[in-house]
């Protein structure tokens, strides 16, 4: 998770949100969705003011419903829908621009795709879908918004409007003199920062309308059965790993051993000044040094630590190599899966190798935590920060470990430090 602050969502979440930009940004986004929203209203008002004043006239039995006005509003009911996919689609282009002012996500294009899909595809009537939000609700909350304003500058400015001795209504109230206006006036003096925040909320909310109508998420079907395929994979991969490990372990490993011992009492029965003994030192020599690469492999493969001690054990003998000092702080309660106990360990080990190699820290810090389903592991540093995934393979492929499994990496480096890695990694039963 990067420090800078993409779309609105995020930004209202910020403390100093009413000193930033966003507030404007929403404001903009909001006014210039009032022309858009008025000229799509026009049909849908067409049919619907007729129709409300049919229904009232039923109701008050006054004036009976017309065949000819029935036709004419069941005939713009028709055309408003069937006009509804290809009004929509330059309106859908210019709203994937707009949205830009709010949320700064990308959202891809999408070029013509023909008459016929407008009417037969899910992302046409989307579109539409979208237009009559436009047409019919925006407007509604717009002037619900409005009033909420206007009455709260009425408040405000109730004291020089009472300066005439003339009485005001203020909201709920009326008043005839200043010194009776001043306290509401306080009142909506206090309620401006809320109103302001409150645009922003709504700028918000009809933003993630308009990505959810027109930046539909994948299918779903499609996404579960992506996930079960990367689930396998990730089985299977775990399954080749350790069967690698017990063939080397179980096999190559000794045999190597043995070839080492043999060559060691070779050397014993040559010579050392026997022509022999010179290359026979270096294959012994050669052999050991293979044995403990091949030991290495293997501890690479799935760390004895990691089988013997435990994850907690395991993080705790890193921090004791680490050159930084490391703070271990561990809950974890109960046994983990291994594929999630070898995954948090190989991330704690690449971020406290980065952390000793780039980060120029004077201390770190490691936390794992078991919450429900859930195992997060977070380690800090009070390094210089400007960790960037961009500049190196290391993060980037934690984080596709961290995803293979259904998990999420956050990372957090603002330059001077100090830098957060927040690993989240489901460890379901």
């Amino acid at each position: 998770m990067t420090t800078r602050v993409t779309h609105l969502a995020d930004a209202l979440r910020l403390r100093h949100y009413l000193l930033t930009r966003w507030p404007w940004r929403a404001l903009a986004y909001l006014v210039t969705t009032v022309p858009i929203a008025g000229v799509l209203c026009v049909g849908p008002l067409a049919v619907a003011a007729p129709l409300l004043a049919a229904v009232n006239g039923v109701r008050r039995d006054t004036n009976p419903v017309s065949l000819p006005l029935l036709a004419f509003l069941t005939l713009g009911a028709l055309l408003v829908v069937a006009a509804a996919p290809l009004v929509s689609f330059p309106v859908a282009a210019l709203e994937r621009w707009r949205l830009g002012i709010v949320d700064g996500r990308p959202m891809p294009a999408r070029g013509w795709p023909g008459l016929a899909a407008r009417y037969t595809t899910a992302t046409g009537w989307r579109e539409a879908g979208h237009a009559f939000l436009l047409a019919g609700v925006v407007p509604l909350v717009h002037w619900v918004v409005l009033l909420a304003i206007l009455v709260d500058l009425t408040l405000v400015a109730g004291p020089w409007l009472a300066d005439d001795g003339n009485q005001v209504v203020l909201g709920w109230t009326s008043v005839d003199t200043p010194a009776q206006a001043v306290p509401y006036a306080l009142l909506g003096v206090a309620l401006l920062p809320a109103l302001w925040y409150g645009l922003g909320v709504l700028a918000a909310a009809q933003g993630a309308a308009t990505r959810w109508l027109l930046d539909p998420p994948a299918d779903s079907a499609q996404l579960r059965e992506v996930t079960r395929s990367r689930a396998r994979l990730v089985d299977a991969y775990e399954a080749e790993r350790r069967r690698i490990e017990r063939d080397m372990h179980d096999a190559a490993q000794p045999r190597l051993t043995s070839l080492t011992l043999q060559l060691g009492l070779a050397r014993l029965d040559v010579a050392e000044d026997s022509p022999a003994a010179r290359p026979l030192a270096v294959a012994h020599d050669q052999a050991r040094d293979l044995m403990t690469l091949i030991r290495q492999i293997v501890h690479g493969i799935r760390p004895q630590s990691l089988t013997e001690l435990g994850l907690a054990g395991a993080v705790r003998e890193i921090a004791e190599e680490s050159t930084v000092p490391v703070d271990v702080r561990a809950a974890v309660d109960g046994p983990l899966p291994e594929i999630v106990e070898t995954t948090a360990y190989y991330v704690v080990s690449e971020c406290l190798s980065n952390v000793a190699r780039h980060a120029g820290a004077t201390r770190a810090g490691v936390r794992l935590a078991r919450t429900g389903g859930r195992l997060t592991v977070e380690i800090t540093d009070d390094g210089h920060g400007g960790a960037d995934p961009a500049r190196g393979t290391g993060l980037t492929g934690l984080a596709d470990r961290v995803a293979a499994i259904g998990g999420r990496m956050l990372l957090a480096s603002p330059t001077g430090g100090p830098t957060l890695v927040r690993v989240e990694l489901p460890c379901r039963p």
